[in-house]
């Protein structure tokens, strides 16, 4: 402007630029189709929401960089608010250190960018993580967090302390992995919860959880249905039933929310490749 001042974009420009993010993405990307039944609702066309996803990478110099879309698969005249959210990512060596920074958009809030930046070393099981916010009202880190593997014996130890930094809460997630049986406690001040796994046969995995506190369990059954497919169940009693099974390049999700021993409806979502 004439007065130098930098003018704030306005939505529809975002949108827009949302857009063309959109464009350059599915020019050189495969998508990924992913079909959700929305609340719940089975009744006809109107309670289907599908998206496809595409992302594209490219090099520049030492940096790795990807960016991708997730676009609304409805019928619209306003194509500019077919793009869901946009994200992008820059990653690059710096000797032992492989370090990432990635930034997520939402078309709902275009004045702020979910940033995650990772730094992982693998010679040394180490790993560091930074979860902030930045936008036009300024800027805020959230979380970070650390992980360190070690080998004890025949098992692999892993510890991962978290903080978030506006609360100063701290937890810690502890792994035991000894090959068919593993062990993973999670404790902060307010739960401890204990989850062990154990591989019945080839075929089944059992995984009962417990919170000490609270005393809520959980129970999760895992099935291998042959060529890398498998169903995947989860009970939490007065809570819900969970299933993810997995077949081929399809993976369905489905939540059933319950109320005492009555299934309170049914949330679905499907997703698979799509080859063009």
């Amino acid at each position: 402007t004439k007065s130098g001042k930098i003018s704030k974009p306005n939505n529809e420009n975002m949108k827009f630029a949302l857009f063309a993010v959109t464009i350059a993405a599915v020019s050189a990307g495969r998508p990924q189709l992913s079909i959700q039944v929305r609340d719940g609702s089975f009744d006809g066309l109107d309670g289907l929401d599908p998206s496809l996803t595409w992302s594209s990478s490219t090099k520049s110099g030492d940096y790795d960089l990807e960016v991708g879309v997730d676009v609304a698969a409805r019928p619209t005249a306003d194509l500019a608010s077919l793009p869901r959210s946009a994200w992008g990512v820059a990653s690059r060596s710096f000797g032992a250190w492989g370090v990432s920074a990635r930034a997520d958009v939402e078309r709902d809030n275009m004045d702020n960018a979910a940033i995650e930046v990772n730094a992982d070393n693998s010679g040394d099981d180490l790993s560091f993580k930074l979860f902030a916010n930045a936008g036009s009202s300024g800027s805020s880190v959230n979380r970070i967090e650390a992980t360190k593997s070690f080998n004890s014996g025949d098992a692999r130890v892993t510890v991962n302390p978290r903080m978030d930094v506006a609360s100063k809460d701290v937890d810690v997630t502890i792994g035991y992995d000894a090959g068919r049986t593993n062990v993973e406690v999670e404790a902060s001040q307010q739960e401890q919860t204990l989850k062990v796994s154990q591989q019945i046969d080839d075929d089944n995995r059992v995984a009962p959880s417990f919170a000490l506190r609270s005393g809520k369990v959980a129970v999760e059954w895992e099935r291998n249905l042959g060529d890398d497919n498998s169903l995947t169940t989860t009970f939490r009693p007065d809570e819900e039933i969970e299933m993810e099974w997995k077949d081929a390049d399809w993976t369905a999700n489905i939540q059933m929310p319950l109320s005492g021993n009555a299934i309170s409806g049914a949330n679905v979502s499907v997703k698979r490749e799509v080859n063009f």
